[in-house]
């Protein structure tokens, strides 16, 4: 198949853009609950937003090249080619964007360290090692079952947490429980992907969740991935915003149906379709969240 791509197109597919929203919807709710609670810094949260978004392009590439070299992205593989597997990209020039990649976030990060807090540092270089070390380093977590847990840590709760502090210079419980739903949400994400590759991932020794848990169980999981997410207004109505639009990302709810009925296929073309349904709603649903927080 990636011998029909150009180059550009190749690179584009290897970026992961359906995880995107992985990045972007944290710092979104992360500024909001700013908003409703004080007063926001919108240049620290433009630069937020690019340390996201960098480190997710970081580790979309550096997983491209780990797992070529790990042989997980063999051929016969289904789904978006990949940079270095599809044999247009030398591996070295992948790494070397993934590099990059994480050097735009460093320079962001310690520019908002500088005005803010030197505290960000150590989060930052966490971040980066947590990012390298998914499919990378001598233990990738990512091939013992818990990218799902890393991914609604780092790309829920500290996004989230980290995003509100970074434009307000505050650290709320409202936050953390905000960035439940991107977490949870980007963990599904994330099952939906590992059920696409499951037998191509057990095939190669890639011991993802959706590998240990088998594809019922992860499918499972996913679903419990998706009710933690529409709990979140709950949460969040509790401790005293009380107004009816922190609901607006139930509006989505009749939404689920396709992204939950694709996902539970056995055909991986149709999980591709999950993947990118759900990288919309994991968008959406946070901007319906943020609004609803923004005008409590």
């Amino acid at each position: 198949m990636s011998a029909t791509l150009s180059l550009r197109q190749v690179w584009w597919h290897a970026s992961r853009p359906a995880t995107l929203a992985a990045s972007v919807s944290p710092v979104i709710l992360g500024v909001a609950v700013a908003a409703h609670l004080g007063r926001v810094n919108w240049y620290l949260a433009l630069a937020a937003l690019g340390v996201a978004v960098a480190l997710q392009f970081g580790v979309n590439y550096a997983n491209d090249y780990s797992d070529f070299r790990r042989g997980a992205d063999r051929e016969g593989r289904l789904g978006p080619p990949r940079a270095a597997a599809s044999g247009l990209v030398p591996p070295r020039l992948v790494l070397a964007a993934a590099v990059a990649s994480f050097a735009v976030a460093a320079v962001l990060g310690l520019l908002l360290a500088a005005l803010t807090s030197w505290w960000l540092v150590a989060l930052g270089a966490v971040c980066i090692l947590a990012a390298i070390g998914y499919t990378g380093g001598p233990v990738p977590y990512g091939y013992r079952g818990y990218g799902e847990l890393a991914v609604f840590i780092f790309f829920g709760l500290v996004a989230t947490v980290g995003t509100e502090y970074v434009v307000s210079g505050r650290i709320d419980l409202l936050a953390l429980l905000a960035g439940i739903l991107p977490g949870s949400l980007a963990a599904a994400l994330l099952m939906v992907n590992n059920l696409r590759d499951l037998e191509t991932d057990r095939a190669v020794g890639k011991r993802t969740l959706a590998v240990i848990l088998g594809a019922r169980g992860a499918f499972r999981a996913f679903l419990v991935m998706v009710g933690i997410s529409l709990c979140v207004p709950l949460l969040i109505a509790i401790p005293g915003i009380e107004h009816f639009t922190v609901f607006l990302p139930w509006l989505l709810v009749p939404v689920l149906e396709a992204p939950v009925r694709n996902a539970s296929s056995d055909d991986p073309q149709v999980q591709i379709r999950a993947l990118k349904q759900m990288g919309a709603i994991l968008l959406f649903s946070s901007i319906l969240l943020a609004v609803g927080i923004w005008t409590g």
